[in-house]
């Protein structure tokens, strides 16, 4: 039974040799039913465009395993998963959270149920969607403001020590510079469409490789878009 804490660098689980099976098993016969925790709704939607340009079919297993906790909560996991066994509904779990401010993670303690936590390493899962030519492409304009705004707004791209301080769901969201440049709401979901997997950080993909596992794809089956301007 699961409990740790999972390093936003650690490399998928269940790999190796030792987790085959033949080709014509259903890799989720033997297993429990997976639930994946996150914060809102936002993330989820950020999760499934990510996860549809590496697979259709991860995207379609990554929503339907997807419960909402209503915020920054995983206590509220731990609860789900109890009351599942309770009730004879065994389940393993997977809670993505926002690192947020540079303070403590909230006390948990998944003691009795199978659950890991995956904390990004940035403070906010759309700092990983600054990305500049995925903006460009997702919002499918190319003008001075938007280039201005591009270079005066995202840290240079190498620069992991900028990118985990700065305050993406701010510059994304309701109100932010974006908002303000165009005039509408931007979609963080269709930035993360946009991206294409050699844009895509190595935290998402790293964690898209956990929750493929854990929703029983077998490597065969997540199948790459190619493509660079897909």
């Amino acid at each position: 039974m699961s409990s740790g804490i999972l390093d936003a660098r650690e490399p998928p689980r269940g790999t190796g040799r030792g987790s085959r099976r033949r080709s014509g098993d259903d890799p989720r016969a033997d297993a429990p039913p997976f639930v994946l925790f996150v914060e809102g709704p936002r993330d989820r939607h950020i999760l499934q465009g990510w996860a549809h340009r590496v697979s259709p079919l991860l995207a379609r297993r990554l929503v339907e395993s997807t419960v909402i906790l209503g915020g920054r909560q995983p206590a509220r996991a731990v609860r789900h998963l109890r009351e599942r066994a309770e009730n004879g509904q065994g389940a393993r779990g997977l809670c993505v959270l926002d690192r947020d401010a540079d303070g403590p993670d909230p006390a948990i303690a998944p003691e009795g149920v199978d659950l890991d936590v995956f904390t990004w390493g940035r403070r906010h899962i759309e700092a990983y969607l600054l990305v500049p030519d995925a903006i460009r492409r997702a919002l499918r304009l190319r003008d001075r403001g938007l280039e201005r705004l591009l270079r005066d707004e995202l840290p240079r791209p190498d620069d992991e020590r900028a990118l985990a301080r700065v305050d993406a769901k701010r510059l994304l969201g309701h109100r932010g510079a974006l908002h303000r440049l165009l005039g509408s709401p931007v979609d963080p979901g269709r930035i993360a469409r946009a991206m294409r997997e050699d844009e895509q950080p190595l935290e998402v993909r790293q964690l898209l490789g956990q929750i493929g596992e854990r929703v029983g794809l077998a490597p065969r089956q997540v199948i790459v878009r190619g493509g660079a301007g897909r």
